[in-house]
């Protein structure tokens, strides 16, 4: 067997603009998520820890350190995690986030919920048990991003199925529990200045007064959050979305004339 991935790539050519991901079926039977980058290809499991592997025994380092707290517990000992082991952690959770990121443009919504929810107990874990408060922080300011992704997973799939009442409700659990992060680091007055809590607002707006049927204005307003946030590949995503969309318009109005 060739170890020389050029097939794989052949007709895929990189284009550092946009998040290039794509779902395939597996020699193992198993479904891969692809996603391209400059010199290759990342490929992820849909299930488990991204890259297939099984940390001692058990599904990811923080079913492990789960595990861990519990035997101490039990033991009536004390539980820490010292740096080394929360920068694997860190590690393993960037796994997560880029197949979430890679499902939320596949619109694979129920995983991009999985993964999120995921990585959220991973900053509640070691906002607890870290050994440094720096840790805790490095962890935990991620938190009103994943939740603003979750928060538009579960939404988009009740907006899917025509339910907007459903929809408005998610927005604003995840409006309260981004609300609660800054309450809770005494930071209430700078709600302005939280990109991810200010593009849920402005997006429950939207939605509340229907006026979803301008995609092209939504997704504005997602990259502009995405470069504020200065994640770049999500605003990368975005910024395919908003040229395919442009492009479906354009042909429509050809068609049209």
């Amino acid at each position: 067997m060739s170890l020389d991935i050029s097939e794989v790539l052949s007709g895929w050519d990189f284009h550092p603009d946009d998040l290039q991901v794509r779902r395939i079926p597996g020699d193992d039977g198993r479904d891969k998520i692809q996603m391209r980058v400059d010199l290759g290809v990342l490929q992820m499991e849909c299930d488990g820890r991204p890259d297939g592997r099984r940390p001692h025994g058990v599904d990811s380092l923080l079913d492990h350190h789960e595990a861990r707290r519990k035997a101490a517990i039990e033991a009536e000992e004390d539980f820490t995690i010292d740096p080394t082991e929360c920068a694997a952690l860190m590690r393993e959770g960037l796994q997560y986030y880029h197949r979430y990121l890679a499902a939320f443009h596949l619109q694979l919504y129920d995983m991009v919920a999985r993964d999120t929810e995921r990585n959220l107990r991973l900053f509640a874990f070691v906002s607890r048990y870290a050994a440094r408060n720096r840790d805790k922080i490095e962890f935990d300011q991620y938190r009103p991003y994943v939740t603003m992704m979750l928060t538009r997973a579960l939404a988009l799939k009740e907006l899917g199925r025509d339910d907007r009442r459903a929809a408005l409700d998610r927005i604003d659990d995840g409006v309260r529990r981004i609300r609660e992060f800054l309450h809770e680091y005494q930071q209430d007055d700078r709600e302005s200045e939280c990109s991810e809590l200010n593009f849920l607002l402005r997006w429950r707006t939207d939605v509340e007064g229907d006026r979803t049927a301008d995609p092209l204005a939504l997704l504005e307003d997602q990259l502009q959050a995405a470069v504020a946030r200065e994640s770049y590949e999500e605003a990368a995503q975005i910024r395919d979305q908003i040229r395919r969309l442009r492009a479906g318009e354009t042909s429509e109005r050809r068609a049209s004339s």
